[in-house]
């Protein structure tokens, strides 16, 4: 499958005539393939977009165009309509964050203050957890579990990690709202489950492109002391971790997983 990763926005540079310009920048996952092009702020629409990537592709249009910036989705998706071309919204965008870096030394994404999570998708209790890399796909990828996020390139051997390497994650029981709490974030599409520390402490949900949700707060010096740990073996994991959603703890039951790592 050919994939692209693809960003188009408005430049800091200006042209000769100091116009805004339109940088639009595409790539693959290892950046054996890279493309460029700018436009006028006057011509940046779909249909620009649309020329340019039958450009960049030739003979040979992409699969699938992976996009991380939620001003720039819509237009590459109508331009992926004009052609047939799948367009993905991820933060998995990797080769295509460190080329924007490499050009301009300040880039960031603004993200939004995080959101309490909604009241009535409240669990009982949660709690932090450990699983050895090597039992993670073999504790989860068997049972019958409604809603299940393991993707490959997740996977623990897939990372090269070692079978031993804790794996740190986090349970919610979520009682009878444990189902729909789980459907609830099958929709938001989540990207990585953080400590913050803070007054309170929090655990904070980075989900779909730029979303924030926050799971958790305590201020119990043990629960922080825990969360310390949890961070600490993020690192040791290539910041992979998990979020595990089950009505109580009796281990019978599941409503949903999912693989996380950590940008």
């Amino acid at each position: 499958m050919k994939i692209w990763q693809a960003d188009f926005y408005r430049s800091s540079q200006q042209d000769i005539s100091e116009k805004i310009v339109w940088e639009l920048l595409i790539c693959n996952a290892n950046r054996s393939f890279e493309y460029t092009a700018t436009c006028l702020q006057s011509e940046a629409n779909s249909n620009w977009l649309t020329t340019q990537i039958q450009q960049a592709a030739g003979a040979e249009l992409p699969d699938v165009i992976q996009v991380f910036r939620p001003q720039s989705l819509s237009l590459i998706e109508t331009a992926g309509r004009n052609l047939g071309i799948a367009v993905e919204a991820s933060r998995r965008t990797l080769a295509l964050k460190q080329w924007l870096k490499e050009r301009h030394s300040d880039f960031s994404l603004e993200k939004p203050a995080p959101l309490p999570l909604p009241e009535n998708l409240w669990g009982e209790q949660w709690r932090f957890a450990t699983l050895a890399a090597g039992d993670l796909e073999i504790e989860f990828s068997d049972r019958p579990i409604p809603i299940l996020s393991m993707p490959e390139f997740l996977k623990p051997i897939n990372l090269g990690l070692a079978s031993t390497i804790p794996v740190p994650g986090v349970v919610i029981y979520g009682g009878r709202q444990s189902m729909r709490l789980a459907r609830w974030l099958a929709t938001t599409h989540p990207v990585a489950l953080n400590y913050i520390p803070g007054a309170p402490d929090g655990l904070i949900l980075e989900a779909g492109l730029v979303d924030r949700w926050v799971l958790a707060t305590f201020e119990d010096a043990e629960v922080a002391a825990a969360a310390k740990i949890y961070q600490q073996r993020q690192q040791q994991s290539q910041g992979l971790h998990f979020l595990l959603i089950q009505p109580d703890d009796s281990g019978m039951t599941y409503s949903g997983f999912w693989l996380l790592q950590t940008e």
